[in-house]
């Protein structure tokens, strides 16, 4: 099987889509007082962004993150699924692209992961969730930080009231927070640092909300300092007791990292590409 639209093509398109827009994007993201976040919607013709939601998989042939944390279904070993999904993926990897979310961002030197470290597709359906987070500061062998997130949103028809949303913290996890719908064929970019903590709501509908991810790291923090977590969740205002056992065990797996330099679970989250199909 190949794919209708090659890496190369969708990155033609991306960066054509960025640059018209580009004075409003940056202005967008640049706003004082927030976690930075933008977003572009129309991202590539219909019938293209159409084309990579119908290439999705069946939750079924999808891994599984299931605890208090997250309930949602992820893969990142993209030469098992449809051949367009990977080519979506690795056009967000171009180097036009790449240079033209610097532009807008104004965060230079940021590069890439092939490996798809945490990134990769993402399907969520009715009663899944993402709590409030930090990513992990970090790429998988805590060589560079992790600088921006792209979100590229597929769903067709997707509304505020199916949930699945992209929530803001901006005043941190105690305050109330920011939504950006998971709208149909939008791209969102957004900072990670050591305060950009956001969360995906529960979905309410038998629907699926399916997502293209990647994820830019760079040499240097956005931060002007130096720092380190691993991915680290929150309780939502209404969970007092989740809010608990959750500051337990981000803090124990923080010590735990810090001192053994190691994850407490080897990540399954990254593309092996020399794996045999």
């Amino acid at each position: 099987m190949n794919s209708p639209y090659s890496r190369a093509e969708l990155a033609a398109i991306i960066s054509k889509r960025l640059t018209a827009e580009k004075e409003a994007l940056k202005s967008e993201f640049q706003a004082k007082g927030r976690i930075s976040t933008c977003y572009i919607d129309n991202l590539f013709p219909e019938a293209i962004a159409k084309a990579i939601y119908e290439a999705f998989p069946s939750a079924e042939q999808m891994g599984e993150h299931r605890s208090i944390r997250e309930y949602k279904k992820v893969a990142a070993q993209m030469n098992l699924y449809h051949p367009l999904l990977e080519e979506a993926i690795y056009a967000f990897q171009q180097p036009e692209v790449v240079a033209i979310c610097e532009e807008i961002t104004g965060i230079p030197g940021m590069s890439p992961d092939e490996h798809l470290y945490a990134g990769g597709i993402s399907l969520m359906s009715q009663g899944n969730f993402l709590n409030p987070h930090l990513d992990n500061s970090h790429d998988n062998h805590q060589e560079k930080y992790r600088v921006l997130n792209l979100l590229y949103y597929v769903s067709p028809g997707w509304k505020l009231e199916h949930g699945g949303n992209l929530e803001l913290w901006d005043q941190g996890p105690d305050k109330p927070q920011r939504t950006l719908v998971s709208a149909f064929n939008r791209l969102a970019l957004m900072v990670t640092h050591k305060t950009s903590i956001h969360s995906v709501s529960k979905v309410t509908v038998d629907a699926s909300r399916c997502c293209v991810s990647n994820y830019y790291f760079s040499e240097t923090p956005v931060a002007a300092q130096d720092y380190f977590h691993v991915t680290s969740f929150y309780g939502r205002p209404e969970e007092p007791v989740k809010k608990i056992l959750l500051a337990l065990d981000r803090n124990l797996r923080n010590i735990v990292r810090k001192i053994s330099g190691k994850r407490v679970v080897p990540t399954k989250h990254i593309y092996k590409k020399d794996k045999d199909q």
